[in-house]
């Protein structure tokens, strides 16, 4: 965890809990799947404002009207709605607070200055883009299995769920 530490100390913003918060659920996503079947999602963390200016609603929003509270990344009762939600096309919106925002969103990506290794689809894509343009950090939960981070534009962590439940014991 050495290198999200790191991560953390170069954005002012960025609070340790929250991220490792959503890395959980993300490295549990890329686990479990859902229901027997490998799923692919993507969160973006910080910036909420700028994301949702960069993106639009793929469907109406599930997670709109509801209290702060009972979205905050933390909540243990708002796992199992995010892990369904995550099957759905889109990626998530998490405010620097841990607040999930939004569901659903369609990030707008740009490819301009962007250098991904062949191979990685356009979640990937999209991740390095809103991350490159707004400053957020994007987690992306691959459908390999594979969880990647995303900062200014780069990968700066892939992680194994298998590795990673070794490393926490």
């Amino acid at each position: 965890m050495a290198s999200l530490k790191t991560l953390c100390s170069r954005i002012p913003w960025c609070e340790p809990a929250v991220l490792e918060s959503v890395l959980e659920l993300a490295l549990e996503i890329a686990r479990e799947g859902r229901e027997g079947r490998r799923i692919g999602t993507l969160f973006t963390l910080g910036k909420a404002d700028a994301v949702l200016t960069a993106s639009r609603a793929l469907i109406l929003d599930p997670l709109a009207g509801h209290a702060p509270a009972r979205t905050h990344i933390t909540d243990p009762d708002l796992r199992g709605t995010m892990k369904e939600l995550a099957q759905l096309d889109g990626a998530f919106v998490i405010s620097e607070g841990g607040t999930v925002v939004a569901a659903c969103r369609y990030l707008d990506a740009s490819v301009e200055q962007i250098a991904l290794s062949l191979g990685f689809g356009s979640r990937h894509l999209a991740a390095a883009s809103i991350s490159q343009r707004i400053g957020a950090v994007a987690i992306v939960v691959s459908e390999s299995g594979v969880v990647r981070v995303f900062h200014a534009g780069q990968i700066e962590a892939t992680l194994i769920p298998e590795l990673w439940l070794l490393d926490r014991h």
